[in-house]
């Protein structure tokens, strides 16, 4: 069940973000949240709920029409804490600068005393055992690290007791342990030096642009090892591919938070192109039989994937019908949209057909459609696999020292 949240801070963020653009329809919506939440607008308390998070996401969807991506961003994350996705010690950490003061200081002091627990130990160690080595203060160590499970805080008068507020902020350290664990590990008093006078020294741009090529490449790892899962649902699938719309080309600029423009129609990812048109992308599953079928020496489409087709011309004929309204409500031109059916892997294909057959019965069959291209999950990953190399070799080579000059 959803837990809906709301709250001053979260007003006090909504209320600041409003200083943020010029943009008028942009801060109609942002009053439109404020109406919602209360206080400033004469309502009672701080509204909550579907109708919150809906606000936040059209103000976040209007701000990406705007090409403002840092605004639409904040409201993202605004929606996702309202929706009950999202801790509010990482909206605070995000957006506020005194919280995230007070947090890295929690943070230090967690370091320092886990730090001081450390030397108590190996003194502990060395007075029971003189003889002992670095390696057994290693397995030591490794111990430790393994009951971790079965400790707690401790409630009596000689335990630790921290607010709700506090041991929910220990949960963030999982994302703290992902990046530190894959930190190098120096393995002299030199070496550490050298590590921290390059974090010290390195380019912010360079280290943001690394973050998010590892980001990317986790994603597409989690894909696909979802599409490699013949139990794999459709929601599993968009789970994995929700905000991910690189994956998709260099052609979209963002995915939108708005994923239903008609009473009857509820788009799996609706993707924004640069000429703010929209493109919808219609997922099904990876483990399709029969995707392609062999009839009288020839191959050809199977069932599943004219269904899928005929359920993304459907849409498009929707927004075609609706374009007027829908580009008045919500910014969106939907007048000969385009759409990506994903559907299938070769893997799961029956009937001894080849992947390469899939590849060209798709090539054909794509050729003699306008709008709508089907694709599978494999040419999906490989595309997306492509661009992440080229992307590494682009910076590879940005950053490569220049040769001298003779």
């Amino acid at each position: 069940m959803t837990t809906f949240r709301s709250g001053f801070t979260l007003w006090k963020m909504v209320s600041g973000a409003r200083e943020l653009t010029e943009h008028p329809s942009v801060l109609e919506r942002i009053d439109a949240v404020l109406r919602i939440m209360g206080p400033a607008f004469g309502g009672t308390g701080y509204g909550k709920g579907r109708p919150l998070v809906n606000a936040l996401e059209d103000v976040a969807q209007e701000s990406l029409l705007f090409g403002d991506f840092a605004l639409a961003q904040r409201f993202q994350r605004f929606a996702a804490y309202a929706g009950g996705e999202l801790f509010l010690e990482i909206l605070e950490n995000y957006y506020d600068e005194n919280a995230r003061h007070r947090s890295e200081e929690g943070m230090r002091r967690m370091v320092a005393m886990g730090a001081d627990r450390a030397v108590a130990v190996l003194d502990a160690l060395s007075k029971d055992n003189p003889e002992a080595t670095v390696a057994d203060a290693r397995d030591l160590f490794r111990g430790i690290a393994l009951s971790v499970d079965h400790l707690g805080l401790g409630t009596g008068e000689g335990g630790i007791r921290l607010p709700t507020r506090e041991r929910r902020r220990l949960q963030q350290y999982g994302h703290m342990e992902l990046v530190l664990r894959n930190l190098p590990r120096p393995a002299s008093t030199e070496a550490a030096r050298m590590v921290g006078d390059f974090l010290a020294d390195a380019d912010a741009g360079l280290l943001a642009q690394l973050l998010e090529l590892k980001a990317r490449r986790a994603g597409l790892d989690a894909l696909r090892v979802v599409v490699e899962d013949e139990t794999s649902s459709e929601s599993a699938l968009h789970a994995r591919l929700k905000n991910q719309e690189w994956i998709f080309g260099g052609a979209y600029v963002a995915e939108l938070a708005r994923r239903q423009y008609t009473a009857d129609t509820i788009l799996d990812i609706p993707l924004l192109r640069g000429d703010g048109s929209l493109h919808v992308v219609e997922l099904k599953r990876a483990n399709i039989k029969d995707l392609v079928i062999r009839r009288s020496g020839h191959v050809m489409l199977g069932a599943a994937a004219h269904r899928a087709v005929s359920q993304a011309q459907n849409y498009l004929r929707t927004m075609d019908e609706n374009r007027k309204g829908i580009l008045a409500r919500h910014g969106v031109d939907t007048r000969r949209a385009s759409a990506t059916v994903v559907i299938g892997h070769p893997r799961f294909v029956s009937g001894g057909v080849t992947s390469q057959e899939i590849a060209e019965t798709l090539r054909t069959y794509n050729t003699h459609a306008v709008r709508i291209e089907v694709i599978t999950y494999e040419t999906l990953l490989d595309s997306a696999a492509r661009m992440l190399a080229l992307a590494s070799a682009q910076q590879d080579a940005a950053h490569q020292p220049e040769e001298p000059t003779a």
